[in-house]
């Protein structure tokens, strides 16, 4: 593999995508859409289409796991691995904490997947460390905003809330499934009125729909709407449980 050392690998000026697949590649169409806003946003031509990524795969002979593409300037890159959540991650939900570092919803790089991203991986290592498996994001408001690597729901009485997207965070792929299959509400959450929420869960690509248990804190016993979640996109990943 030759990379060649352009704006994506000195200063970050690049975008990637992480699909999951199940058989084929989950959401391809729109993480390729996402990635092409993402390089027209740093002013990048280049492009990638449903057939490269089909033909990778065949070639890899690739049937499940974790497909990373990954654009600068001078390159292209196609990168594969397992995906690392198990069904012992859904059984007992994620406990989690919220993060010191505070999100800048002023700035564009936070709405864009971009290789500007050493703040989460720096952040979700930190947590880690701390027995924790991801941390939250505040912005400078107070608003909760985001996971290191995911986006974050609460339910209420059944109905699903999500922090407002000018909160300062990114668009996640599955993010959007949840809000075009159910009605969610956008608005502002502070911290402390978690208390009033019975259900937290985040989503990113490769997790699906993740139970949290604890959110600083806040514990989550109900499951109710996260169950039928993720029963619902089931059907989308080949009849993979816990995608």
């Amino acid at each position: 593999m030759n990379i060649v050392l352009d704006e994506g690998y000195l200063f970050g000026m690049g975008a990637f995508e992480t699909v999951a697949v199940y058989d084929r590649p989950v959401f391809l169409d729109r993480h390729l859409a996402r990635l092409a806003e993402a390089l027209e946003f740093l002013g990048i031509q280049s492009r990638v289409t449903e057939d490269e990524v089909s033909a990778y795969l065949e070639e890899k002979n690739i049937r499940a796991g974790v497909l990373k593409i990954v654009v600068s300037g001078e390159n292209k890159l196609f990168l594969t691995r397992e995906n690392h959540y198990t069904g012992k991650d859904y059984e007992r939900g994620f406990v989690m904490d919220f993060s010191e570092v505070r999100r800048n919803e002023s700035s564009p790089f936070t709405y864009h997947k971009t290789l500007n991203y050493g703040e989460c991986i720096l952040e979700k290592r930190r947590a880690a460390a701390r027995g924790l498996d991801e941390v939250v994001f505040l912005n400078r408001r107070g608003e909760i905003c985001e996971g290191a690597v995911s986006n974050v729901f609460f339910v209420r009485k059944g109905k699903i809330f999500t922090p407002k997207l000018s909160c300062g965070l990114l668009p996640g792929i599955m993010r959007g499934y949840v809000m075009e299959c159910c009605d969610v509400e956008e608005r502002k959450i502070f911290p402390d009125s978690l208390g009033e929420f019975e259900e937290c869960f985040v989503t990113n690509s490769l997790m699906g729909i993740m139970p949290v248990s604890r959110l600083g804190a806040y514990e989550f016993a109900k499951r109710d709407t996260i169950r039928r979640l993720q029963e619902k996109y089931r059907t989308i990943c080949g009849g993979v449980l816990f995608p």
